[in-house]
């Protein structure tokens, strides 16, 4: 089978299911030439490699395909001469591309190839493709053409057309055996000074971080973990990985852009808060490194960064400028035809009324339209009622799921020691930069690491608010210098009084929290793991245990250590391993490996563990009742366990708000309204919370106010741009003319900005 397309979108997803299946895939390219369409195929690797090139060039030229023709078979169009003299210069397995008799008797080449533009797989689908050009063009299915026979014609069915004129296809079938070799330590390499290789710089910033961080002073834990951290990283190849995170993150720090404290799983590795990567002590909140990078399981490691979402962009451009334009992409990710969208769109292309279509979306209550159609009584009874809507839900069970166009996945980089192009396709987008052509899900088995780089709006608002407490106030205050044991910071969460809260807004985590009366930090590590779906059920426990109503169960002394912080109930991930190594001798390697597997409810591996763990734990001197009351314990919080790492970085960031609340509630309300500007609901309820503190909302002054919320001495003052029909662009004029001058009364102003407009 082939797959020949313009951008290689399909490829390597079409190679992996060929090969699961026993067929042989052969990847093509279709490429425009002079306007001519041409069909490249590889016969092997390097013919692949070769179309990778080509696809990621913006437009090919004869000498692009005569410097990388190799390994390559081109067929030209049947009324190409004059290309085809030219191409047949460059290629020796050349063919002429005929799709009915009428072009094959008007040649007499003997490298005639039958081909067929396949847009579908059978011939019954070929009506559903009207459709789908209809959504793409915006217009009515009534003014497109039907297909004919853009479906896979097989063998039997063309040999009946052209008995004697197959030859040449079979050849090129036999021709094109490819392999896609997986390529390996393409991560990014950091250039080291001094002639230092990775590893004895990375051993030597760590050190120098470890020794910034505690003095001179270091505590033997911290010294063991550090050596411990290094040596796994070491031998796992990823010295260059950290070194290049470090890199991006210290620009970013260096150059005013807010970078969250730690999220995931790399708030556990020590390496990571030496660097300044992440700003949490793991050790401190007992987080594991095994459950970042696992040396018994090898993987990727994974550093998603959080910056400021307005100067996100700016990382970006440092990384692709210090590493090239083709050593780093952003990813692309496939926007599909989802179940109300191609209702919707049916309807449209099928002139129903939008009234009809509305009426008919709302009744989509499942993720798909077979299980909508299965639980909904109503909609059924309305498609077995109604034959042009049975016609909708016929074609639309058809296209749902097909992708509907391309767009850019919102966090992720790919960033890579070569050249990109020399493993995945590319393509330049309209702002100049590279995009992988293959999502997320390829990229990682290609050898190739996807980095994170959130913007997070919640890191723009507490940026804002240091900056304006910093101009105003003439006060030293940064991110990181923000205490974390204030009384009245935690009395924010033990009053409720979490508007703008990061994780704390909603009403259901409110409720939780006036039950809770939240005490401490890890309280909120905590209010942040539970308040899922799954934990919640031991919201009410943890509460009552909490608050002394029922008594702490431990199952066993020695457990005491790892749940107390949590009055004895498993919360965490890191819980379950710290368990199974205190219990049953695993690694911490393995603990790890044992709580993905119940997470998962991997069968085949819970049985074999139980044995296993309960005959380690009678070794270890626990009886056998004990120990196989905890393994299920364990087992049935193993689905619930939050990752701890991820709640004490989410929770951090979530004290800090609470902080600036506190003590800087003006700036702190005046950036939470600029963060919400064009939400009613959410601009009402922050100043009714601004009037309930006596701070005065000012109406937009001509000559005060900006584009945004501004706190000044009398109170907050609204901007222009909250006056109905006031848009960025006018406000932005009535400000640029008014640093010429203060407006002196209505006539001065009409006078000044009507030659910005036409008035009627």
């Amino acid at each position: 089978l082939t797959i020949t397309d313009n951008k290689m979108y399909g490829a390597y997803y079409f190679y992996k299911k060929c090969k699961e299946s026993g067929i042989n895939p052969i990847i093509g390219l279709d490429i425009n030439v002079e306007g001519y369409n041409i069909i490249l195929y590889c016969k092997n690797y390097n013919g692949y490699k070769n179309l990778l090139k080509l696809v990621s060039l913006n437009d090919v030229s004869i000498e692009n395909i005569n410097t990388y023709s190799g390994d390559l078979i081109c067929i030209v169009p049947f009324n190409s001469f004059s290309l085809y003299s030219r191409l047949s210069k460059i290629f020796s397995n050349i063919f002429i591309g005929y799709k009915d008799i009428n072009q094959m008797n008007k040649l007499n080449y003997d490298n005639l190839v039958y081909i067929n533009d396949i847009l579908c797989l059978s011939k019954g689908d070929l009506k559903y493709l009207s459709f789908l050009d209809a959504i793409k063009s915006g217009s009515s299915v009534s003014g497109i053409d039907n297909y004919s026979d853009n479906y896979l014609v097989l063998f039997d069915e063309v040999k009946n057309l052209y008995p004697n004129h197959l030859d040449n296809n079979y050849k090129i079938g036999e021709m094109c055996n490819l392999e896609i070799k997986l390529e390996r330590d393409l991560l990014p390499c950091y250039d080291c000074p001094d002639d230092m290789d990775s590893y004895s710089y990375l051993k030597k910033l760590c050190v120098d971080g470890l020794k910034r961080l505690f003095g001179s002073t270091v505590s033997k834990k911290y010294v063991l973990r550090l050596k411990y951290e290094l040596d796994v990283i070491n031998k796992m190849g990823f010295c260059n990985y950290f070194l290049v995170v470090w890199d991006y993150v210290k620009y970013a720090k260096q150059n005013n852009i807010l970078v969250g404290p730690g999220r995931g799983s790399a708030t556990g590795s020590l390496v990571s808060y030496t660097l300044g990567i992440t700003d949490i002590d793991p050790l401190k909140y007992e987080l594991l490194f095994e459950r970042f990078l696992n040396p018994e399981r090898v993987t990727m490691p994974d550093i998603d960064i959080d910056f400021d979402s307005e100067k996100r962009e700016q990382v970006i451009e440092y990384v692709t400028n210090k590493y090239g334009s083709k050593k780093v992409a952003e990813i692309i990710t496939f926007n599909t035809l989802g179940a109300k969208q191609i209702v919707r769109d049916i309807a449209r292309v099928m002139n129903m009324s939008q009234t009809n279509a509305d009426e008919i979306s709302k009744l989509i209550t499942e993720k798909t339209l077979l299980d909508s159609i299965k639980k909904n009584v109503k909609l059924k009874r309305y498609i077995d009622e109604n034959s042009t809507i049975k016609k909708l839900f016929r074609i639309a069970l058809k296209l749902e799921g097909l992708p509907r166009h391309i767009s850019i996945n919102a966090a992720g980089i790919v960033m890579s020691r070569i050249n990109l192009d020399e493993t995945i396709p590319l393509y330049k987008n309209p702002v100049g930069l590279y995009t992988t052509a293959y999502s997320k899900d390829y990229l990682e088995p290609l050898g190739l690491l996807k980095m994170d780089f959130l913007g997070i709006s919640n890191l723009t608002l507490i940026s804002e608010v240091i900056k304006q407490i910093r101009e105003k106030e003439k006060l030293n205050i940064t991110f990181a210098n923000i205490p974390m044991n204030d009384k009245k910071a935690f009395k924010v969460f033990y009053d409720v009084n979490t508007d703008g809260i990061f994780q704390f807004e909603s009403i259901g985590m409110k409720r939780f929290l006036e039950k809770l009366k939240v005490t401490s930090f890890n309280d909120i590590i905590a209010a942040i793991a539970l308040y899922r779906p799954g934990p919640m059920d031991n919201i009410d426990t943890y509460i009552k245990r909490k608050n002394g109503l029922e008594k702490i169960d431990y199952i066993d002394e020695s457990l005491k250590p790892i749940l107390e912080s949590t009055y004895g109930i498993i919360i965490y991930q890191e819980q379950i391993i710290s368990i199974a190594q205190v219990l049953a001798g695993y690694t911490l390697g393995e603990a790890d490996e044992l709580r993905r597997a119940m997470s998962k409810k991997k069968e085949e591996i819970l049985i074999k563990e139980k044995p296993k763990f309960i005959a380690n734990s009678i070794k270890n001197g626990y009886n056998n009742d004990t120990a196989t009351k905890i393994y299920n314990l364990i087992l049935k919080f193993a689905n619930y366990g939050f990752n701890k790492s991820h709640s004490v970085g989410y929770a951090t960031v979530s004290y800090k708000m609470a902080f600036l609340k506190t003590y800087f509630f003006k700036y702190f309300e005046t950036a939470l309204l600029n963060n919400v500007i064009g939400n009613e609901n959410k601009t009402r309820d922050y100043i009714r919370e601004i009037r309930k503190n006596n701070i005065k909302i000012i109406l937009p002054d001509i000559n005060k106010s900006t584009n945004k919320y501004q706190a000044i001495l009398e109170g907050i003052i609204c901007p222009l741009s909250i006056i109905k029909n006031i848009g960025s662009n006018i406000c932005y004029d009535i400000i640029e003319e008014r640093k010429k001058g203060e407006y002196k009364n209505f006539i001065d102003f009409v006078s000044n900005t009507v030659p910005f407009y036409e008035f009627p």
